[in-house]
């Protein structure tokens, strides 16, 4: 049976741009998932919910804003294209070329929410409940301009919603339109069990930590599911793509919260 497959179109700006400069919407989704984090944040307190005075949220958003893009950079580097890095270390600084890695952005906010947290002393594990609790925005919005931008396609596929990347190097064959795959996984599907359980039980309350495990976990089990549809973008590992591969170290942190909160 023949079908009529769409052929992707790449709009990587909002708008009109000249050269590489203008709107793009990779940066949009980060700007819009953070300013969803402030709003998330200030309903929180408002709310009787969180440890973190309204006054301290933009102190915060800097602070994650640091870790998201030192430690998705160099995560993108070091776990994904160390040779890149090597041959043109130049490279690094173009960010507007794009390349984040999720994995090395976690361990990037990690580190500055460990900051933040000492600074101001407030619990780093609530202050890392709530985190989680905003963060599938971001990576919604990401993953949907992945797919603008028409890169990190899927496998080829026969099915009736394939789309054809010929114009991002992606061939003439239709693919698994995976970025949306997982912006509907590690996103929406995500936001919506974390919502859940930071509103409708008392998780954050009582068990801190636990939703911060909790988090880890179903990420990494959703980013494997969605990378089961993509053509990986590095070299495979154990059989593994990178990113399923990370994220059995994911599973791992979050197992270790779980059972840490669960003694506790």
């Amino acid at each position: 049976m023949l079908f009529a497959y769409l052929v992707h179109e790449p709009t990587p700006f909002l708008g009109p741009h000249w050269g590489n400069f203008g709107i793009r919407y990779y940066g949009l989704g980060y700007i819009l998932g953070f300013v969803a984090a402030a709003w998330l944040f200030a309903r929180y307190a408002r709310a009787g919910r969180s440890q973190l005075p309204p006054a301290k949220i933009s102190d915060l958003l800097v602070a994650l804003v640091i870790g998201v893009m030192l430690g998705g950079r160099v995560g993108y580097f070091l776990l994904y294209h160390p040779e890149d890095l090597i041959r043109d270390p130049l490279s690094f600084l173009r960010v507007w070329e794009g390349g984040m890695a999720s994995h090395g952005g976690f361990v990037g906010v990690t580190l500055a929410l460990a900051w933040f947290a000492r600074q101001h002393r407030i619990p780093f594990l609530h202050l890392g409940d709530l985190i989680v609790s905003a963060a599938p925005v971001g990576l919604m919005l990401v993953r949907i301009a992945n797919y603008l931008n028409g890169e990190l396609w899927g496998k080829v596929t026969t099915v009736s919603w394939g789309v054809i990347f010929a114009q991002t190097g992606g061939g003439d064959l239709p693919r698994h339109p995976s970025q949306l795959y997982q912006a509907g996984l590690e996103g929406a599907l995500l936001l919506a069990y974390m919502q859940w359980r930071f509103w409708y039980t008392r998780v954050v309350a009582d068990k801190p930590g636990r939703l911060s495990g909790e988090f880890f976990v179903a990420y990494a089990v959703l980013r494997a599911i969605g990378e089961l549809f993509r053509e990986p973008d590095a070299s495979l590992v154990f059989g593994l793509s990178r990113g399923t591969f990370y994220s059995v170290f994911v599973v791992i942190a979050g197992l270790w919260l779980i059972v840490r909160t669960r003694r506790s």
